[in-house]
């Protein structure tokens, strides 16, 4: 029987990135001694785990299978070990997302999750970027767009959870005023855009139904936020775009009015991040049963 569990876990940590040097970064051991492990553990199953192609460190056959158990095995040791330290539901939670989806959906229905389970506490950390999980103490990340999943960490959860289009919006008294009737009226208003728009861009909108010449507009303004953006467009300062869930309150007043009912082609994906061997894993799931059906 193997009895070596250490070099088990490095194993599964090599693997899993196919580098002895990004493993050495998880675990905190030089790259010299996670490949004087792996030497030690071949040599144990008298059989070759990795084969080595540029910089990275590929399975053999072999190697495979023993990734797929000890992953397994390695996964249901830690699901154990989280259970006996798993703490109680009531304590708090740090969630990251976007500024806009915090101060425009969120912190409004935050009451009604506090109905519901008054002994968590929520701290929120407003960030468009890829905080480190570790160093900033965070226990859930709600992240929107195209490239989610492509750019979140192999060791940590990212769970789809809808999707929503992305549509112009401006205040109903601003689409009367300039008698938007055809989406080519838009280029003569101001638009109102992210200085970072990434895959929600206007030139993207404008080819999408067919008008040209939005590359010669000059009546732009630029923020840093959707909420700063929506801010704008609903005290009559131009058109701007957003998904609705983010102001479907002004939507249903008539404050806002979607003018034209071409969504932008690129959908803006709803994704959860989290460590699904986090000790606040119970709490967590809570909170995310609660935005999954408030979504």
């Amino acid at each position: 029987m193997f009895k070596n569990i250490n070099l088990l876990v490095t194993f599964e940590c090599a693997a899993r990135h196919q580098s002895y040097s990004t493993a050495a970064q998880e675990l905190c051991m030089s790259q010299a001694a996670v490949s004087q492990q792996m030497r030690q553990l071949e040599q144990a199953l008298n059989t070759k785990l990795f084969i080595r192609k540029a910089k990275q460190m590929l399975l053999s056959q072999q190697g495979e299978i023993l990734f797929d158990s000890s992953k397994k095995a390695l996964g249901i040791i830690n699901q154990g070990i989280c259970q006996i330290y798993q703490e109680d539901i009531a304590g708090e939670l740090t969630v990251t997302s976007t500024q806009a989806f915090t101060s425009l959906w969120l912190m409004p229905r935050l009451q009604s999750f506090a109905k519901l389970h008054p002994n968590i506490q929520i701290r929120f950390l407003p960030s468009a970027g890829f905080e480190d999980f570790k160093q900033s103490q965070i226990d859930l990340a709600i992240r929107f767009g195209t490239q989610i999943k492509e750019n979140t960490p192999k060791n940590l959860i990212c769970e789809y959870f809808g999707e929503a289009f992305v549509y112009p919006i401006c205040s109903a008294e601003l689409a009367k005023g300039q008698n938007l009737a055809l989406p080519n009226d838009l280029l003569s208003t101001w638009l109102v855009t992210l200085e970072k728009p990434g895959a929600y861009d206007w030139g993207t909108w404008f080819k999408s139904v067919n008008v040209t010449g939005y590359d010669q507009h000059k009546q732009w303004t630029k923020v840093n936020s959707t909420d700063t953006a929506l801010t704008a467009v609903l005290n009559g300062h131009g058109v701007t775009l957003a998904a609705p869930y983010l102001c479907k309150p002004q939507l249903d007043s008539g404050e806002l009015v979607i003018p034209f009912n071409f969504p932008h082609p690129a959908t803006v994906k709803r994704y959860m991040v989290y460590d699904q061997n986090s000790t606040r894993l119970t709490r967590l799931k809570v909170f995310m049963e609660w935005l999954k059906e408030e979504m």
